[in-house]
């Protein structure tokens, strides 16, 4: 090989293992700040409490309407035996109940969730719960840390039974009725 081959090739192996470290970088950055969030004006943040809008319960879906919209186009509604409330049991917002969503609901550090748990072994975009023929389903989203179901890591997507506790971080839940 020539020299000005071997030149290049050792650039092109410089170039390429410098773009790893940014990677690299970027990953961890984010994954410890999580995404950067746009700020409120003043009046606005003022009106809208992060601590009121994470607890609210979200209203439920008026049956009358769900019954009479096209098939293609329902929700999912829960029947009677499906866990409408989320319970904190451990952590630091233990105590805390939360109306279930009719569909999904987010949890991670991330300003976007359902559920906010600021923990350092919780990721930005941790798990998700949803509802999947009458019955809540957790996923766990790529998480660093994992997400538990009973003591079990969940790797696919995994039914909830009511009362059992789901464990993200150091915070545990249940779903209950």
């Amino acid at each position: 090989m020539s020299e000005l081959t071997l030149l290049v090739l050792r650039l092109a192996l410089l170039i390429l293992m410098w773009f790893f470290v940014f990677v690299v970088v970027y990953a961890l950055r984010s994954d410890l700040f999580g995404q950067r969030a746009r700020k409120l004006p003043a009046t606005a943040g003022a009106s809208f409490p992060a601590a009121a809008a994470v607890a609210a319960p979200l209203a439920p879906a008026p049956v009358a309407a769900a019954a009479t919209a096209p098939i293609g186009s329902r929700t999912p509604q829960p029947d009677a035996t499906t866990p409408r409330r989320l319970v904190i049991t451990s952590g630091p917002r233990e105590g805390m109940e939360i109306d279930l969503p009719p569909e999904q609901l987010t949890i991670g550090r991330s300003s976007e969730s359902g559920l906010i748990i600021r923990d350092d072994y919780t990721s930005t975009h941790h798990a998700r719960l949803m509802l999947w023929n009458d019955q809540w389903v957790v996923q766990d989203l790529d998480s660093t840390n994992g997400t538990f179901l009973a003591g079990s890591r969940v790797m696919l997507p995994t039914p909830v039974p009511p009362g059992t506790p789901v464990t993200i971080g150091t915070t545990s839940f249940e779903l209950r009725r």
